[in-house]
């Protein structure tokens, strides 16, 4: 296996805050690698420091076997970072502005041509290449940036959230171009809080306050959970969380949208005092079912189990 990123002990603080506390894990060249956490896991600090525009407070990381502590000028002719608020210029056009990142990377005035074409047929934004950034979509303004960072055909692609705020059919649409990016050799590490995108990854870390508390494949991650998940349909949710918490057999009850999963410790998945509970409660049972764990399943039983180490 040939290793694209390698990161060992790497930390960064800010004052008496550590936002990163000395993370560890390798990426496999032509993988697709998620950063997976909350707001304030560390998400963000980590690829800055990987891109080679933040300085580590200790530990270093490797892109393609460049330290970015001793040389983070040469890791950007190797990388590109983009960031979850990309610097593009509103009064710009689409063509102008990848120009202009060309010019910035130095991009060859022969190879610019096939390279464009190759941008517009994945991005779809040839038919806009003379709107304004500053009047595009907000899908369409993330699709613009991944052309800006892909027009000088790094090897490593470095994304922070890109998808935030942007609409499900935009969504859909970006990871349908990161895979095909991945598919074609380039190395992909992304950050997202959506778990239901990091189930699109080769393999994840999920990050919680600056530490990776998981690292795997995400099927591993699923079928590690060491409980069962029922999927509660009933007449009053949210109350039917707060009490299937209280119930012994259940390790954690949470929300998801109007269903509760509980986490069910019971070795025969039965559970009886659970709908004794609700039943006592005043709540009725509307649908009850065995699911398969999601990651945010995994998320909230692996913080959950930090917590209680700590």
């Amino acid at each position: 296996m040939t290793v694209a990123v390698s990161v060992r002990g790497l930390t960064r603080r800010f004052g008496a805050l550590t936002a990163v506390d000395a993370l560890s894990f390798d990426v496999p060249a032509g993988s697709l690698f998620g950063l997976v956490g909350p707001d304030g896991a560390g998400k963000t600090t980590t690829l800055r420091m990987l891109a080679g525009v933040l300085r580590p407070t200790a530990g270093d990381a490797e892109i393609l076997g460049v330290s970015v502590v001793k040389d983070p000028e040469a890791v950007k002719h190797h990388s590109a970072y983009m960031a979850q608020r990309f610097g593009l210029y509103p009064d710009l056009t689409v063509r102008e502005n990848i120009d202009f990142y060309a010019d910035l990377y130095r991009v060859p005035k022969a190879e610019r041509p096939a390279r464009l074409e190759r941008l517009y047929r994945f991005s779809a934004l040839g038919p806009f290449e003379h709107r304004r950034a500053g009047q595009l979509s907000g899908g369409m303004r993330q699709k613009l940036s991944l052309c800006c960072a892909l027009i000088h055909t790094p090897e490593v692609l470095l994304l922070d959230e890109p998808t935030f705020g942007v609409d499900p059919i935009s969504r859909r649409d970006l990871w349908l171009i990161l895979h095909e990016m991945v598919a074609s050799g380039v190395t992909v590490v992304v950050s997202t809080a959506y778990m239901d995108e990091a189930e699109r990854c080769d393999r994840v870390a999920l990050l919680d306050k600056g530490r990776v508390i998981a690292l795997d494949t995400p099927e591993a991650l699923q079928a590690s959970l060491p409980v069962t998940v029922m999927a509660v349909r009933t007449s009053d949710p949210r109350r039917a969380a707060a009490v299937l918490a209280a119930v012994p057999c259940v390790a954690r009850a949470s929300l998801f949208g109007d269903v509760v999963h509980a986490s069910i410790v019971d070795p025969d998945h039965d559970c009886p005092e659970a709908e004794a509970a609700l039943a006592a409660a005043g709540i009725t049972v509307l649908e009850r079912q065995e699911i398969v764990p999601g990651l945010e399943d995994v998320f909230i039983h692996r913080v959950s189990a930090a917590e209680r180490a700590a």
